[in-house]
């Protein structure tokens, strides 16, 4: 059974905007492992393709939850990783149930869209 939906997009422009005009931007919506990952790109519109693109997971995510990010949920009480195949999946101890997870990116926009579903 489907607990939960929600979709988010992000311009990438928006993204890069707020790091400049924030540089500790990345650190507040990434966890540490996100973190390690968004410096060690050398290309800076890669970097800014998955920082929006964990954005949008994480914004997607507290949708789907149905708070929304705020004080029962934080950027950080939500991880982004990829398995060995590279496909995203949600480390979170907010839910038991299983989430789905998908991301993309164009030049311009990055979006997300997860479902978490009961087992």
């Amino acid at each position: 059974m489907i607990i939960g939906l929600g979709s988010d997009i992000v311009e990438i422009d928006r993204i890069q905007k707020a790091v400049a005009n924030n540089p500790r931007f990345a650190r507040k919506v990434l966890t540490d492992a996100e973190l390690s990952i968004f410096e060690a790109f050398s290309n800076d519109t890669r970097r800014y393709e998955y920082l929006a693109g964990r954005w949008a997971a994480k914004e997607a995510f507290s949708k789907a939850y149905g708070t929304g990010i705020s004080s029962q949920l934080h950027f950080h009480d939500i991880e982004v990783a990829n398995d060995e195949q590279q496909k995203p999946y949600i480390k979170t101890s907010k839910v038991d149930d299983y989430v789905h997870i998908t991301i993309s990116h164009t030049a311009h926009y990055a979006t997300a869209t997860v479902i978490i579903e009961s087992i």
